[in-house]
C-alpha cells in the first residue's frame, strides 16, 4: 500500500526540524506517512508544488521565502490565509482545488496562551516587522482581542499598509517613533534573528511586567531573547512551542486528527541544547 506523501518546501531548507515533528505526530497517531525537507529553487518552485501533487502528494507545508507565492497559487483560502496573504499550508479538496491555509498565528497564539500560559486578551502588543511572518500570525493575534497592536517597521509605508488592510486595533510607526510608549508584549517577527541580530528598538517599549516572544529559536537564547532579559522583561520566550503548534494544526489539517505537543516540544528542546 502507498504511504501517504508530504513535505515542507523551503529556500533554504535542511536546518528544518519539520520531518522529526511530523514523524513524531504520526507515531502517536498512528498514521503511516512519509514527510521529507526539500529544498527548491526560486525559480522553480510553482512547478515543484504543481508535480507534488499531480504525483500524488497528500499536503505540503511552505517557508520562507515562499509563503505569499504559495498563497497566490491557491484556488481556495481559509480566512486566516485569506487575511495574512501568505499560506504555510497546501493541499488538495475533493474537487482537486489547491487550498492553502495559516496555521503560524494559531500555532503562537496556542504556544503562548497554554503552553506559556499567557494572555494577549486586553493587552498592548507591540509586533516588530511587517513582512510574511508578521502577516501570517495578525488575523489570529486580533482574534484574541488585544487592546492595541502596533505593528514597528524600518520602511514606514510597509507597516501603515498593513495595518490599513488588516484594520481593527492595529496602527503602526517607525522604530524612532517608540520613545514614548511601552507594551505588555513585544513580539518579534523579522527576519533579524536569523543573523543575530536585534532590530533597533528603544529599551523604553519595555516596563517591568512586559513579556517578549521571538518567532525564530536557536540553541540557547535567541539574540531577541537575550536582549528582552538583558532590559528587564519580565519574561521571554523563543519560538520553537511556535512551530510545533503550527505543525500540529497543519497535522489536523491533512489528517483529520490534532497531535498533542507538549512531549514533541520537550523532545525538541532537549536535542537542541544537547548539539549546542
Amino acid at each position: 500500500m502507498a504511504i501517504d506523501q508530504y513535505a515542507v518546501f523551503g529556500f533554504p531548507i535542511k536546518h528544518s526540524k519539520s520531518p522529526a515533528i511530523h514523524a513524531a505526530f504520526a507515531i502517536q497517531t498512528g498514521d503511516a506517512i512519509e514527510y521529507s525537507a526539500q529544498e527548491v529553487s526560486p525559480e522553480r518552485f510553482e512547478q515543484t508544488v504543481t508535480q507534488f501533487f499531480e504525483a500524488g502528494g497528500k499536503g505540503l507545508n511552505i517557508t520562507v521565502p515562499f509563503k505569499e507565492r504559495a498563497w497566490a497559487m491557491a484556488q481556495n483560502h481559509s480566512p486566516a490565509a485569506k487575511l495574512s496573504g501568505a499560506a504555510n499550508t497546501l493541499y488538495l479538496n475533493d474537487q482537486g482545488q489547491l487550498c492553502a491555509d495559516n496555521t503560524d498565528g494559531k500555532g503562537m497564539l496556542r504556544d503562548i496562551t497554554e503552553n506559556l500560559s499567557g494572555q494577549i486578551r486586553d493587552k498592548s502588543v507591540l509586533l516588530l516587522g511587517a513582512g510574511g511572518a508578521v502577516k501570517g500570525v495578525l488575523p489570529s493575534l486580533l482574534a484574541e482581542q488585544p487592546a492595541s497592536v502596533c505593528i514597528v517597521n524600518r520602511t514606514l509605508e510597509k507597516a501603515q499598509q498593513l495595518s490599513l488592510e488588516v484594520g481593527g486595533v492595529t496602527s503602526a510607526c517607525a522604530y524612532e517613533d517608540l520613545k514614548n510608549a511601552s507594551f505588555d508584549w513585544v513580539i518579534n517577527g523579522t527576519s533579524a534573528g536569523l543573523s543575530g541580530g536585534v532590530p533597533p528598538i528603544p529599551t523604553s517599549v519595555l516596563k517591568p511586567s512586559s513579556s517578549c516572544y521571538d518567532m525564530v529559536y536557536g540553541s540557547g537564547d535567541t539574540a531577541f531573547q537575550a536582549w528582552a532579559k538583558c532590559h528587564g522583561a519580565s519574561k521571554a520566550y523563543d519560538g520553537l512551542g511556535m512551530l510545533v503548534e503550527q505543525a500540529a494544526e497543519s497535522f489536523a489539517i491533512w489528517r483529520g486528527v490534532k497531535p498533542s505537543t507538549a512531549e514533541v516540544i520537550a523532545s525538541l528542546r532537549e536535542q537542541i541544547n544537547s548539539n549546542a
